[in-house]
């Protein structure tokens, strides 16, 4: 099951004026543990944009998106889900109805002009902030499919990934001081909503938190900040059919946070529309 909701191209492009600048000190603060127990072993705290954990965060925005944790293998995914946002395709379901598909096949075009999908972009321009399939369609599907094998391609669309959402979501959430889980919870909530101040947006429900407590840059407790963002989330998500299943915060997220597991360390067990699922290291 994949759903989307994103804003327009102009609005994602406005994330830039809503993050901080985020002081070393408080970066610092934000992966602060208790002193660990006489004779135990903690391993220091890293962030979400650690390798390792970009992964894991990659297989827990799949399992959601794809019903899969292999989410390398969804390079080649494309289809109509039927949300009014048009095609919905590749690793992080990028739009041709939002901006962000447009944005992925041009930049792809600047790496590698000539390539097979830059044929379509006249039709992604004329198509982008509609459903329609106009100039797209079956040959684009296939098209789409060729692509996803180009090393190129492919590489694209993890750069596309991380300049739209992954990185600007890790750095709010560091100048939040908010450790690799709510990290987390804000990209997977910024995949889904779509950057921006709007109030179904990232922005929004991020302020929305804000009025409830106090982030742990401010010198909130992080539980309690991320229990009002997620709560915050919820709202925005049953407000539309698509997003109204929210059990990926419910049987997910909070699963991770009702522990403690601020640093989202494996093992992490969790359920996602009913399926089970697991990263064991």
């Amino acid at each position: 099951m994949r759903t989307r909701h994103r804003t327009a191209r102009t609005a994602r492009l406005a994330l830039a004026a809503l993050l901080v600048a985020a002081p070393a000190t408080v970066a610092a603060a934000g992966a602060a543990h208790a002193a660990p127990a006489a004779g135990t072993v903690r391993l220091a705290a890293v962030g979400l944009d650690d390798p390792h954990k970009k992964d894991i965060a990659m297989q827990l925005v799949s399992s959601a998106e794809n019903s899969s944790l292999d989410w390398k293998s969804q390079y080649k995914y494309i289809e109509d889900i039927k949300d009014g946002r048009g095609y919905t395709a590749g690793i992080i379901g990028f739009c041709s109805g939002t901006g962000d598909m447009l944005d992925l096949v041009e930049y792809y075009t600047t790496l590698k002009p000539g390539n097979v999908l830059a044929k379509y972009l006249p039709a992604l321009r004329k198509v982008n902030g509609t459903e329609s399939h106009s100039g797209l369609g079956s040959a684009f599907e296939r098209d789409w499919a060729t692509a996803a094998k180009d090393a190129v391609f492919q590489q694209a669309q993890n750069d596309e990934r991380d300049r739209v959402y992954f990185n600007p979501s890790v750095k709010q959430a560091k100048a939040d001081g908010l450790r690799a889980l709510g990290q987390f919870i804000y990209y997977d909530a910024i995949v889904m909503h779509g950057p921006g101040t709007g109030s179904d947006s990232f922005g929004g429900i991020r302020a929305a938190a804000l009025k409830k407590a106090k982030s742990p840059a401010q010198g909130g407790d992080e539980a309690t900040f991320l229990k009002a963002f997620l709560d915050a989330r919820k709202v925005v998500m049953k407000k539309e059919e698509a997003h109204a299943d929210t059990s990926r915060v419910d049987t997910e997220q909070l699963v991770f946070l009702n522990a403690k597991n601020f640093d989202l360390n494996p093992p992490l067990k969790w359920k996602v529309y009913g399926d089970s699922y697991a990263i064991n290291s």
